[in-house]
């Protein structure tokens, strides 16, 4: 794990490896992984805003748990986008097929499961009045 951990730190580790690719590949792959993170950076603005700005909900502490689990989902995006920056460039340079992951339908689930359970919470608060 630490050593997967170095790579994503160490560019000439990575260059070591391989044949350099044809540019358009790379700069691709990082406008993915630039692409992610600023779906981590949304993740995390939401969670701050639902912490911030939302008022009291009808279940206890749901306005904290909302925050936290999308403060918690950024987090994982971000680490997530730069582990598979580092796995695709490596297969890139390597001539390697692309990893595969399953992350972004795990990703795609939970955002809708959430949205459906503040759909949830809000039809339980206009049924319950102010």
């Amino acid at each position: 794990m630490w050593k997967t951990i170095r790579r994503w730190f160490d560019p000439a580790e990575l260059r070591s490896v391989g044949e350099p690719p044809d540019y358009r590949f790379s700069l691709a792959n990082e406008r993915t992984f630039l692409a992610w993170l600023r779906t981590g950076l949304a993740l995390v603005g939401g969670g701050l805003a639902a912490a911030q700005f939302l008022p009291p909900l009808p279940m206890s502490h749901l306005r904290e748990v909302i925050a936290v689990a999308l403060l918690l989902l950024g987090a994982a995006v971000a680490i997530r986008a730069v582990d598979h920056w580092a796995r695709t460039e490596r297969a890139i340079r390597l001539g390697q097929e692309l990893p595969a992951s399953r992350f972004p339908a795990i990703l795609a689930l939970a955002v809708g499961v959430g949205a459906l359970l503040l759909v949830v919470a809000v039809l339980m608060r206009a049924v319950g009045g102010p």
